[in-house]
């Protein structure tokens, strides 16, 4: 039995693709409302790691389970998952021939059956959420990328997900919109949600995180909280890590 305090709870969990060994045997646990922030090298198993908390990827060996269910391919709950767990990606995947309310809409009425004007109520508050109410009858292409992400954030944020992935969500803006998609996560973080960020932003991982994981090559080599993991990590490949990345 999952504990009622876990929102997520992964043991020993491994994935190939083929013969590379993706994931080697990774344990974590995510409590509920906990923001747990997880960096590393490129290749470390980081976006592999959070693609499993909603079935985009499938473990191989191991246990997993979100929000009391299992996780598994062929899983009959993995429908619900998916409704209760949002996810953010580098890319915005926006359907670029639908407007921005549009957007936000089509999942809530075909999956949770909300008519028309209940997902528009729904859209425009979570547009005012992260602040860009003004363009809800704007396409995808009118929009800066940082609109575009924030738009992404409230399109999960309308499916009243009890989860929030974030696969490096700024890594792909311009260097001047990074700041307004972090400010909305912070924003997010502070509302209760259950938050996973895969990011190498550390400004927003000492502001959020409860909980900072390094990974390297498959592995979790280190778990502490924001304060240890920053001033003392028990690793040496973390601290060479932190050593070149708060550097730039």
């Amino acid at each position: 039995m999952t504990r009622p305090d876990v929102m997520i709870e992964a043991q020993n969990l491994d994935k190939f693709y083929g013969p590379f060994h993706a994931l080697k045997d990774v344990s974590i646990t995510v409590g509920r409302g906990e923001k747990m922030v997880i960096c590393g090298p490129s290749g470390s198993g980081k976006s592999t790691l959070i693609r499993c908390f909603n079935g985009l990827e499938w473990h191989n060996s191991g246990r997993l389970t979100v929000d009391g269910i299992e996780v598994f391919e062929g899983a009959a709950e993995i429908r619900t998952l998916r409704q209760e767990v949002g996810m953010v990606f580098q890319q915005f995947n926006l359907f670029p021939h639908l407007t921005v309310l549009e957007n936000l809409t089509i999942g809530p009425m075909k999956v949770r059956g909300l008519t028309r004007a209940q997902a528009e109520e729904t859209a425009r508050t979570y547009l005012d959420r992260v602040h860009i109410p003004e363009q809800a009858n704007k396409y995808p292409a009118q929009l800066s990328g940082g609109q575009q992400q924030r738009v992404a954030i409230a399109r999960s944020l309308c499916m009243e997900t009890r989860v929030m992935l974030f696969d490096e969500p700024t890594s792909a803006l311009d260097p001047e919109m990074i700041n307004e998609v972090l400010d909305v996560m912070v924003e997010l973080a502070g509302t209760g949600m259950t938050m996973v960020v895969v990011t190498h932003e550390m400004g927003f991982a000492r502001k959020v995180a409860d909980t900072m994981v390094f990974m390297e090559a498959g592995r979790i080599v280190e778990v502490s909280p924001p304060d240890t993991f920053f001033t003392n990590p028990s690793s040496e490949r973390c601290r060479l890590f932190l050593d070149q990345i708060l550097d730039h």
